[in-house]
């Protein structure tokens, strides 16, 4: 990725963290790079309304256009658009976490997460990677979109790192895992990747791309829910993936 690129995400997150104006040398130091790289970016931004400058040497903050920009284009995210409402429903229903997610070269990401109103939830955010490819239930729902030869070379390379107890690391389990899970039509993470967490997914089709539906909270709160959710799961995904819907 280009370093300007990542420069500029950088100095956005950075507020995002901070949540107050900075001056150039606290950002420099922040973000560990050379004052005039800062300069460079945060006076492009300035030039293009996204910072602007509180008081002389009081430090710079984004402005509300980057919210204002960042609004029209969710408004306008057909797959959202297309799914939320659908996830809305499956969220309220069931009373947890529902995340959509995609999946594409080895990567998973949130693009929309709905969480319930119960304090104690599964909680990511949209943007992010999922936790791991191998002891989540997203992961191994992409990695069952693969076909046998690009799974072995995975395998062949994967580092089955131990999250949790319950975390499978043995690769013929774990494709023994992979394998049942796609003839039965939903995956699931149980507390493998984070003690106490349970997830279940699902993959639809839509746009010639896949994409992964998650159902994710409290051990105590999913396991006696399993089949209700896994149910209401797959009925959501064959509803997106409906070329009618």
């Amino acid at each position: 990725m280009s370093k300007i690129v990542e420069r500029t995400l950088d100095v956005f997150e950075m507020f995002a963290n901070e949540k107050r104006p900075m001056s150039l040398t606290e950002m420099a130091h922040r973000l560990d790079i050379p004052i005039s790289s800062c300069h460079d970016v945060m006076r492009a931004l300035e030039a293009r309304g996204f910072v602007y400058e509180t008081a002389p040497r009081a430090g710079y903050y984004p402005t509300r256009r980057l919210f204002d920009v960042a609004t029209v284009i969710a408004a306008n995210d057909s797959l959202v658009q297309r799914a939320g409402p659908r996830l809305e429903a499956l969220c309220s229903d069931l009373g947890e976490t529902v995340t959509l997610s995609k999946a594409s070269a080895m990567h998973v990401i949130y693009l929309l997460v709905l969480e319930p109103a119960h304090p104690i939830r599964f909680s990511v955010s949209a943007g992010s990677e999922i936790r791991s490819m191998v002891a989540t239930s997203a992961g191994k729902a992409y990695l069952s979109t693969l076909s046998e030869a690009m799974l072995e070379r995975f395998f062949e390379r994967a580092e089955l790192v131990k999250l949790t107890d319950q975390t499978i690391t043995e690769k013929s389990s774990l494709l023994a895992d992979i394998r049942r899970s796609k003839q039965r039509g939903w995956f699931l993470n149980q507390e493998e990747s984070l003690a106490g967490v349970v997830t279940i997914s699902v993959i639809f089709v839509w746009n010639r791309a896949s994409h992964i539906v998650t159902v994710a909270g409290p051990a105590e709160r999913m396991n006696p829910k399993l089949e209700r959710a896994s149910e209401a799961l797959m009925r959501t995904c064959a509803e997106l993936a409906d070329s009618k819907f």
